[in-house]
């Protein structure tokens, strides 16, 4: 299973010299990581020798990019003024891009580039997600998402690029290509979340995954190996249990499997607060190498450990072990020689040429599920309806982790909706009826935009603590379709979904469905392909269910089931020039 690397001895010999000059409260700093201006003051980045400062939801680090980039450079001189001058890893959720940066380039979430198939496209997204992200200040990201979803009902599906392992380790593979480049001219990526994050019992987000440990290995691994072939820089633990042991806390997967088997010589990270949430001195023991020491964790963990380490619980050699990975990527990505960020590389967010290969991905992750009556491509001389708010939103339209944590409601700097294409590709007339209730009769074609509100993590479960979302959908998008296909009008109708959902009645009563997943800032690739500038070109990343019902077991129609059979299977799409499946 394990590949050999070959090791950089004068790297090795650079780290090593270092350790040996350190304290152990330097060594701890090192694997502490926090969340600027919430958890730490720019003092406490000297005195407690903070090895890594993240951004997620809470305070900008300033109004734009220029003023981001100042903030990480005063953080990162702080620290360079401490005694042995160890600079600071800047780490950011960018799943889809520089997804936290209002006007950055927004791409598909995953399981959309999972649909495209294209090993080229998702490294040349990874490649720009990189650019944009340290055009912001960053030289970590936490992405890509490398799981297995075996359960629609996962508030997280979306963030991974397919249920099938083969797809999934080939993207993964250019995924890491691209976010990492050549060294200095990348950032870290990160594989996560190890390991059975998206193959928990019911799809709850956190929750045990009940696979056998060959089941693990068969179906879950291959995305890992995949990535680490490629050099990934950090794998990150997952929330789940397995065995009945936190991730977290598994020394039996993250040392034995992951570090010695796999041969990973990179960063294992936790997720959020897992000292206090996982056992704390056991996910140390277990092999977590830098820990999310957020929310009031720092000083916990900073204190505890070091107690650890001079009552012999944690051996200095397992610190010593995580220092030596948290130092090996910091040289391997060339932060001792130039640890600030680029100035010059602000003005290249959002760029013309980075959104033109977003709305690339836009269009070869569009899924065509059925077309009949000929009613697509659409004429560009039609008279056409455009329904629904998720027609002109660029925030319903993109999903969770988008600007904020949970995503937006609301259109957000630089994007283009869906309606703002479609007027952009029409020489006809253009009404747009926002809640599907318009006195609208007269039309040729009625373009119908339903789907899901954004929502991360535990929020999207499905029948989950907050139980906000379910399997098909509401009732008011079903009424958008009916509202018009009672009328007698040609329907097309355009899923914005971060997985499948049930829309087995919908899709009997529309002319064309359109599977447009999570598509980001550029709706207006959507318009292309509607109106025949390009054929479709997706296929199905998911089996996609045919009821309700087939949710009744641990996981619902997947890669690895036959015994539920799906309305659609996996690998399936329409196009235009044949009109079908192949």
């Amino acid at each position: 299973m394990a590949k050999k690397f070959n090791i950089d001895l004068d790297l090795e010999q650079k780290v090593d010299a270092l350790i040996s000059q350190m304290t152990l409260e330097e060594k701890i700093g090192q694997m502490s990581q926090v969340r600027h201006f919430d958890d730490i003051s720019p003092e406490d980045i000297k005195t407690k020798y903070i090895g890594s400062v993240i951004h997620t939801q809470g305070p900008l680090p300033g109004s734009n990019a220029e003023e981001w980039q100042e903030k990480f450079a005063m953080l990162q001189k702080h620290v360079l003024s401490t005694r042995l001058k160890i600079p600071l890893l800047f780490g950011v959720d960018a799943v889809h891009g520089q997804n936290t940066y209002e006007g950055a380039t927004i791409f598909p979430h995953n399981i959309g580039l999972g649909a495209t198939g294209n090993d080229e496209l998702v490294e040349k997204a990874a490649a720009i997600t990189a650019l944009e992200s340290k055009a912001t200040g960053f030289n970590w990201v936490f992405s890509p998402c490398v799981a297995i979803p075996m359960n629609e009902k996962w508030g997280r599906v979306y963030e991974a690029f397919s249920e099938c392992p083969d797809l999934t380790s080939r993207l993964a593979k250019a995924s890491v290509k691209g976010h990492q480049g050549h060294g200095d001219t990348g950032v870290m990526a990160t594989a996560k979340h190890f390991i059975g994050d998206g193959a928990t019992d019911f799809g709850v987000e956190g929750g045990n995954c009940s696979l056998s440990r060959e089941e693990v290995v068969e179906r879950l691994i291959p995305p890992y190996q995949a990535a680490i072939e490629s050099g990934v820089a950090s794998i990150m633990a997952s929330f789940n249990t397995l065995d009945g042991i936190p991730m977290h806390a598994h020394k039996a997967l993250i040392t034995g499997l992951l570090k010695n088997e796999l041969q990973f010589d990179g960063i294992v990270v936790s997720d959020w607060k897992a000292y206090s949430r996982f056992g704390r001195n056991d996910i140390i023991n277990a092999g977590i190498d830098m820990v999310m020491a957020v929310d009031g964790d720092l000083d916990d963990f900073q204190e505890g450990v070091k107690s650890a380490v001079l009552e012999g619980v944690i051996s200095e050699d397992r610190i010593n072990d995580a220092v030596r990975r948290i130092l090996r990527q910091k040289f391997r990505f060339g932060l001792f020689d130039n640890p600030f960020p680029d100035k010059s590389l602000i003005g290249k967010i959002g760029i013309p040429e980075h959104r033109a290969v977003a709305r690339q991905a836009v269009r070869e992750s569009l899924v065509l599920l059925k077309n009949e009556n000929q009613v697509l491509p659409l004429k560009k001389n039609s008279k056409i309806a455009v329904v629904g708010p998720f027609a002109n939103n660029s925030g319903l339209q993109s999903g969770g982790w988008t600007i904020n944590w949970q995503g937006n409601t609301e259109s957000y700097q630089g994007a283009t909706t869906i309606l703002e294409g479609i007027r952009k590709f029409s020489s006809g007339e253009v009404i747009y009826d926002q809640d599907g209730t318009a006195e609208v009769d007269d039309v040729d074609v009625a373009v119908i935009v339903v789907g899901e509100n954004p929502y991360a993590e535990f929020f999207g479960d499905i029948g989950g603590e907050m139980n906000l979302f379910q399997l098909t959908l509401t009732e008011e998008h079903q009424k958008y379709i009916s509202n018009y296909t009672e009328k007698g009008i040609k329907t097309v109708v355009i899923l914005i979904s971060g997985r499948p959902l049930v829309i087995t009645e919908q899709l009997e009563q529309s002319d064309a469905f359109v599977a447009a997943w999570l598509p980001g800032s550029e709706g207006d690739g959507i318009a292309e392909v509607l109106f025949g500038q390009f054929d479709f070109k997706g296929k199905l990343p998911h089996s996609w269910p045919k009821s309700v019902e087939d949710y009744q077991g641990k996981f619902g129609p997947n890669y690895w089931d036959n015994s539920i059979e799906p309305l659609f299977p996996f690998g399936y799409g329409l196009n235009y020039q044949k009109n079908t499946s192949s």
